[in-house]
């Protein structure tokens, strides 16, 4: 079946860190302004930037990835209501893995290149002047299949260094939307993963508000609506099944680490998902199946072996129906995890991992899981597709392996996850089914 995509954009940039993310939640809250239903997507896996988007207009966000997802995948994600898309790219336009994937390397241009969406380039400017002109001009004609609709300067000096920016694009035929100037009080805080959570952000609002005062200032909002563009993207829609049909779902700020398509689908598909918070010391509800997804586990680890009622309430459900986690779930159902202090804080002893945070070492990037058994409703050599991004340690891993794991590339990986009776855990996030 064909489905319609959105007239939109993607707001990209050269690299991280040049201010991608103010850009977009300010246009996104200036659309929503305006008396438009926006709907926000992220280019590649992300849990963070995703709930700041929603903040922004008051509409879930979702995932768009090219080397996860299939193409009938990435057509059940673009098929959502409303009038404009903006979809906001991860680190560099054209920044993706070497070897491809379900439907691409996992670059914010394949998303571009499939929807037809214009590519607005948010350009740091500052340390240098004409020759952002020369950067513009490689990025529009690096890729045949994209369109670059233009540029947003970024840390703009002075009147002068705009002007200086704005004639040696305008002579090379790049139109330049808006310039910002450089303003330090924009800036989000982060930590050890990205962004400090949405939820935890002291004042997120006013801040998006600043955004939006800002863009309006300096950007002209009406061109950038006129260069939306979108295309028919043919396909099979195509959604994830859910794992079983009453889930037990924890759900707090050290387990927030939840795909909406994913959440989305099991419960199109007529899952119940039945929400628990561990840290308010709460027993999984009954259910046939107990899911940990990812978090900051290791921010909350004291209180989460203090809390018995949880811990206890785990093994008791381990006793008749599955129990799977994901990440920061997955060392919760360990021994131990110890954390960036030393201290080391027994878990629900489900499983015989100990990981620690002590000895941190990021471990980032796209992954390829192979079962070696039957582990939720997947049969044994299922693949699927995921991501892990985490900077604990493992001490020990004794339980059997959950799967044969490797990266984009092919390489073997370590963290294999792990299974023992009605429990398993991974430190894989799963994205899709390999079809």
């Amino acid at each position: 079946m064909s489905a319609q995509t959105l007239p939109g954009l993607v707001i990209s940039a050269p690299r991280s860190g040049a201010g991608k993310t103010t850009v977009m939640l300010g246009l996104l809250r200036c659309l929503r302004e305006d008396g438009l239903r926006v709907q926000p997507y992220k280019c590649g896996p992300d849990y963070i930037d995703p709930a700041f988007h929603r903040a922004a207009c008051g509409v879930a966000s979702r995932n768009l990835d090219s080397w996860a997802m299939p193409r009938a995948l990435l057509a059940e994600q673009l098929a959502q209501p409303g009038d404009i898309a903006l979809t906001e790219g991860s680190m560099g336009l054209f920044d993706g893995v070497a070897t491809p994937g379900a439907s691409g390397t996992g670059a914010s241009a394949d998303i571009a290149a499939q929807t037809g969406w214009p590519v607005v380039v948010v350009l740091d400017v500052s340390g240098h002047a004409q020759t952002v002109a020369a950067l513009a001009l490689g990025l529009k004609h690096y890729r045949q299949d994209i369109t670059l609709a233009g540029v947003i300067l970024n840390r703009v000096a002075s009147a002068r260094h705009e002007r200086l920016c704005r004639l040696a694009l305008e002579a090379a035929g790049i139109r330049v939307f808006g310039a910002l100037p450089r303003r330090g009080v924009l800036a989000l805080p982060e930590r050890h993963l990205g962004l400090v959570q949405a939820v935890e952000h002291p004042d997120l609002e006013r801040a998006i508000c600043g955004y939006a005062a800002f863009l309006r200032d300096h950007v002209d909002l009406q061109a950038l609506k006129a260069a939306a563009r979108g295309r028919v993207t043919m396909g099979v829609r195509l959604a994830p099944q859910p794992p079983a049909q009453r889930i037990a779902f924890a759900q707090d700020a050290a387990f927030s680490f939840a795909y909406p398509h994913l959440l989305a689908a099991w419960r199109s598909a007529g899952a119940e998902l039945l929400s628990f918070s561990p840290l308010a010391d709460e027993a999984p509800p009954p259910a046939d199946l107990c899911w940990l997804p990812g978090g900051y586990p290791e921010l909350h680890a004291g209180r989460l072996a203090a809390n018995m009622r949880f811990l206890q309430g785990l093994r008791d459900f381990a006793k008749t129906a599955h129990v799977h986690g994901e990440c920061g779930g997955y060392m919760v159902l360990g021994e131990s995890l110890t954390d960036a202090q030393g201290a080391v804080h027994p878990m629900a002893g489900l499983l015989g991992l100990q990981t620690s945070y002590a000895q941190r070492r990021m471990h980032l990037g796209y992954r390829r899981a192979t079962l070696l058994a039957p582990v939720l409703h997947f049969p044994s050599g299922q693949a699927l597709r995921g991501h892990e991004f985490h900077y604990s340690t493992i001490l020990a891993q004794p339980d059997a392996p959950l799967a044969t794991v490797t990266d984009a590339d092919g390489n073997s990986v370590s963290e294999t996850g792990s299974r023992r009776g009605t429990v398993s855990g991974t430190f894989f996030h799963l994205i899709a089914e390999d079809q």
